[in-house]
């Protein structure tokens, strides 16, 4: 896991990944990360036109936008994958962040099997604020699947690809445990900072929840299970977990 890239424009430090987003964010210090829930997600963008809107009440330049989270309609192949992040990214350029390849915002996108969108909707976002006197870090570690990093396509990449016996979905929840480890680890925290914990899937993962999720520490705030799949075809696992400063419906 690759070292901390502080992002000064935006008061928060993140953790470089590939260009459609980061593995994580923490707010540096003098500063904290919020999240905002949209009460009624909205299409992208509208959904990007109210976090401008609330970042302009809030005094707050583009450049605070930190994390999102989104929600699609089924999951895309690996090139419409690609596609709609080229398209996702390009609202990120206007607003100064993304730039060269790099992108310092997290991101959490998945797909709900009961309810789903008809379209990709912002679901929620992070962003930071001044905080002089913060008492503890804040931080949104973006959502992760069973795809190992490195070259190749997602089903080369992927822990037991293609399969969701009883005995693969504990390899994968294992394998997935331990890159939000090592995500919290890179930026300066623990499962005992997390104050949210979210697992995605819609395989039976309710005999791993105590021995496998509970036991590692991974759930002292609670496990939310989203009954939603990952973004990209044939991956049946992911997870995100957050420490806000402040959650807040709008």
């Amino acid at each position: 896991m690759s070292e901390a890239v502080v992002f000064k424009e935006g008061g928060y430090r993140y953790l470089k990944a590939v260009f459609q987003y980061s593995s994580g964010v923490a707010a540096e210090p003098g500063f904290a990360i919020e999240r905002a829930r949209l009460a009624r997600p909205l299409p992208l963008a509208a959904g990007f036109a109210a976090v401008e809107a609330h970042l302009r009440a809030l005094g707050r330049p583009s450049t605070a936008f930190a994390a999102c989270e989104l929600r699609s309609p089924a999951p895309f192949s690996e090139q419409g994958f690609r596609d709609f992040n080229r398209a996702y990214v390009q609202t990120l350029a206007r607003w100064g962040i993304y730039k060269d390849e790099t992108n310092p915002v997290a991101r959490t996108n998945v797909c709900p099997a009961y309810g789903a969108p008809a379209e990709p909707v912002l679901y929620a976002f992070s962003y930071s604020v001044p905080a002089p006197e913060a008492k503890r870090g804040s931080f949104i570690i973006a959502g992760g699947g069973e795809a190992r990093d490195g070259a190749g396509s997602f089903a080369e990449r992927t822990v037991r690809s293609g399969d969701t016996s009883p005995e693969a979905m504990r390899e994968k929840v294992r394998f997935v445990l331990a890159e939000m480890e090592q995500r919290l680890s890179a930026l300066g925290f623990s499962w005992a900072d997390a104050l949210s914990t979210q697992a995605y899937t819609v395989q039976d993962i309710g005999a791993l929840v105590g021995p496998e999720i509970a036991a590692r520490g991974a759930a002292a705030g609670g496990l939310t299970w989203h009954i939603a799949r990952p973004p990209v075809l044939g991956l049946e696992y992911e997870m995100d977990v957050r420490g806000a400063a402040r959650e807040i419906l709008i």
